[in-house]
């Protein structure tokens, strides 16, 4: 039995825009700090609503370990019309179900990375979500993300 497609309706809160990450970003600061830098989590959450909010953007950061939660997240945002900044972690060079859901995105999603994959071992340098993005910004340490809300507020 398939289930009814549901039209999508635009977020009540206007100019939300979700920073979605996955796997071990919320250990930001203690994290292989010569990878990732220094600044923690919070300082992570605090730049990205500081930047966004003087952008005139609501931001919304949310970070999980779990594959399934990250998939509804995307899923919301699809259904809500709400643009998504993602650091998918981990989950960028395996995760299909990730890919498939952000696929149905109905806004803007530009993928973001603290470090530059490319530059890493090589099973990184596969990412499945990259053809799906708006955009990839990557090796700028948290500033990929501030920069992700510039380039969402020029789109």
């Amino acid at each position: 039995m398939t289930q009814p497609v549901p039209n999508p309706v635009p977020s009540p809160v206007p100019n939300l825009v979700f920073v979605l990450n996955g796997p071990n970003l919320g250990r930001l600061g203690s994290r292989e700090p010569d990878v990732y830098g220094s600044t923690t989590y919070a300082g992570l959450v605090e730049a990205c609503r500081k930047t966004g909010a003087e952008l005139g953007y609501e931001v919304e950061v949310r970070e999980t370990n779990d594959e399934a939660e990250m998939v509804r997240w995307l899923h919301e945002a699809a259904d809500g019309k709400i643009p998504v900044i993602i650091n998918p972690a981990a989950f960028t060079h395996y995760s299909y179900a990730m890919r498939d859901a952000a696929a149905q995105r109905t806004a803007p999603l530009i993928e973001v990375h603290i470090s530059n994959p490319h530059a890493r071992e090589q099973f990184r340098h596969t990412s499945v979500i990259s053809a799906i993005a708006s955009g990839t910004i990557a090796g700028f340490g948290v500033n990929s993300y501030l920069l992700a809300l510039h380039a969402l507020a020029g789109l």
